[in-house]
């Protein structure tokens, strides 16, 4: 398998994995420099919302902060009620995703699922502090992913208005 570096799509795709790598780090950079408990969620959120496009970089982000707000507050309520173990983290996942499907939306299910997941699993003594401090680090991934977005692109394949292609296939019979 080659690269075709004349296709748009590899250029793409190289403009794509530079941002994530540059906004994973500076999420795990100031993530630590905050001395932030578990970096690893602001580095996730922020490959995860990276996108080229500033409007989708938001729209992502928005999805992801709802959905860790829902995992937040179920996996802080049910994480004092019930025993760490297997079955837990399968019922909270169930209700986090259900809750994410009825009332945010389905494409955050699975992050408020996750974030649920590990509040239960990890089972703090103090939940809601935890839930918290792990909303904190999404959110800082998510910033750092915002910002990131909003550096011009290196290559630009866009076509400028009004140009028309020739090969639109208009033309075939």
């Amino acid at each position: 398998m080659t690269l075709d570096f004349k296709s748009k799509a590899t250029w793409s795709g190289v403009q794509l994995a530079l941002r994530a790598a540059v906004a994973g780090g500076f999420a795990v950079a100031i993530a630590r420099y905050c001395s932030f408990g578990y970096p690893i969620f602001a580095f996730i959120a922020a490959v995860l919302v990276t996108d080229l496009s500033a409007a989708e970089s938001r729209r992502l982000g928005l999805i992801r902060m709802m959905a860790t707000v829902v995992g937040a507050a179920w996996g802080a309520l049910l994480a004092p009620l019930i025993p760490s173990g297997a079955v837990a983290v399968g019922f909270s996942v169930l209700v986090a995703m259900v809750t994410c499907q009825v009332f945010a939306g389905a494409a955050g299910a699975r992050v408020a699922a996750f974030i649920c997941g590990i509040i239960v699993l990890d089972n703090p003594d103090q939940p809601w502090t935890y839930a918290l401090h792990r909303l904190a680090e999404t959110g800082l991934g998510v910033a750092v992913a915002w910002v990131i977005s909003y550096v011009p692109k290196l290559f630009n394949f866009e076509e400028p208005r009004g140009v028309v292609d020739r090969n639109d296939g208009a033309d075939a019979g």
